[in-house]
């Protein structure tokens, strides 16, 4: 697994830990998670939308590619 460091505002790092002490984790764990949760809703919302602009514009697409 490789490194990230990510500067996050007092505040921020203040809940993370509180978050971190309430569910009995680490805060890196609570973070991985988060950033994972977000790539892969990220992910499906792109792909949505990837989708729905290729079916609007398929003969498009198909025209290009002749």
């Amino acid at each position: 697994m490789q490194e990230l460091t990510l500067r996050i505002t007092p505040d921020l790092r203040q809940a993370l830990d509180d978050l971190a002490d309430a569910c009995g984790r680490r805060p890196e764990d609570l973070a991985l998670e988060a950033v994972r949760r977000h790539l892969q809703d990220e992910g499906a919302r792109v792909r949505s939308t990837a989708e729905r602009l290729a079916a609007a514009h398929a003969d498009l697409l198909r025209r290009l590619g002749e």
